[in-house]
C-alpha cells in the first residue's frame, strides 16, 4: 500500500475491528492538508469517506430511535439526531477512541493543533464510519456506531445533555450555504446587575429566531434554539 501508516495496526486493534482492504482505514485517517503536502505518495484525502459516513450515521441513529421511541413525533426525533450527530459529540467520540493519535496531518494542521480541533476530528470519525462501511458491511457499522452513540441518544431524549445550539445551527446552515448566522442584540432592559438580553439570530435579511436571557450568551444559546426548532 502506499505510503502505509505503521500506525493502522494499533488503530485497529483499538477499534477491534481489523480491515480487509487497508487502504480504506489509511484514507480516513488522511487530512486533505497532508494529501496535498504529500503529493508524491498517491494518498486520497478522508472528504469523500466523510460524506458517506455522515449519510450513514444519520441513517442508524434515525433507524434506532424510530424503533426505540415509538412515540417521539417526526420533528423531535431529528433534534435529537442533530444534536447526536454534531460536531462536538462527534469529537468527543473520536477522542475516546483516540483517533487524533492516528490521523496524517500536513505541517499547518500539525503545527496548530489540527490533532486536537474538533472540526478536523468530527470529520475524520465521519470518514472512519464510511471507511468500517464500506470494508465491513452495514452490521459491523452498526454495531461501532450505536455502541459510542446510544449513551449520548439517552441523554439527549432526557434533556441531560450539554447542548450547543450555536454549534448546531451553524452547521444546520453551512450544510446549504457558506452564510454564517449573525447574532444582533434587539434589546437590553433592567438594570447592570440584573440586565435582560433579548437577541435575534439572522441570516442575511432573515430572521431565523428569537431569545432572551440574563446575558448575552444565555440569550444567544436560546436564539439559535428558536431557529433549529423552527426549522
Amino acid at each position: 500500500m502506499t505510503g502505509y501508516n505503521k500506525g493502522l495496526e494499533e488503530l485497529q486493534q483499538q477499534l477491534g475491528i481489523f480491515f480487509n482492504d487497508l487502504e480504506l482505514l489509511q484514507r480516513a485517517v488522511t487530512h486533505k492538508s497532508y494529501a496535498n503536502e504529500n503529493r508524491h505518495l498517491g494518498l486520497k484525502d478522508n472528504e469523500r469517506l466523510e460524506f458517506l459516513g455522515d449519510s450513514i450515521q444519520d441513517l442508524v441513529v434515525s433507524e434506532y430511535m424510530f424503533i426505540e421511541y415509538p412515540n417521539h413525533p417526526e420533528g423531535e426525533l431529528a433534534k435529537i439526531r442533530s444534536v447526536v450527530v454534531s460536531a462536538p459529540v462527534l469529537a468527543e467520540k473520536a477522542k475516546e477512541i483516540n483517533l487524533g493519535k492516528y490521523l496524517l496531518l500536513g505541517k499547518g494542521e500539525e503545527m496548530t493543533g489540527g490533532r486536537d480541533r474538533d472540526s478536523i476530528l468530527a470529520d475524520a470519525f465521519e470518514a472512519l464510519v464510511g471507511s468500517i462501511y464500506l470494508d465491513q458491511g452495514l452490521e459491523i457499522i452498526k454495531g461501532f456506531i450505536l455502541e459510542l452513540l446510544i449513551p449520548d441518544i439517552k441523554l439527549v431524549e432526557r434533556g441531560e445533555h450539554i447542548q450547543d445550539y450555536k454549534t448546531l445551527l451553524q452547521e444546520l446552515v453551512q450544510k446549504n450555504s457558506n452564510l454564517r448566522p449573525e447574532y444582533e442584540v434587539v434589546k437590553e432592559e433592567g438594570p447592570d446587575h440584573n440586565k435582560r438580553f433579548t437577541i435575534q439570530v439572522n441570516l442575511e435579511e432573515r430572521v431565523l429566531g428569537v431569545g432572551a436571557g440574563s446575558s448575552k450568551k444565555e440569550a444567544e444559546q436560546k436564539a439559535a434554539e428558536d431557529a433549529i426548532n423552527k426549522v
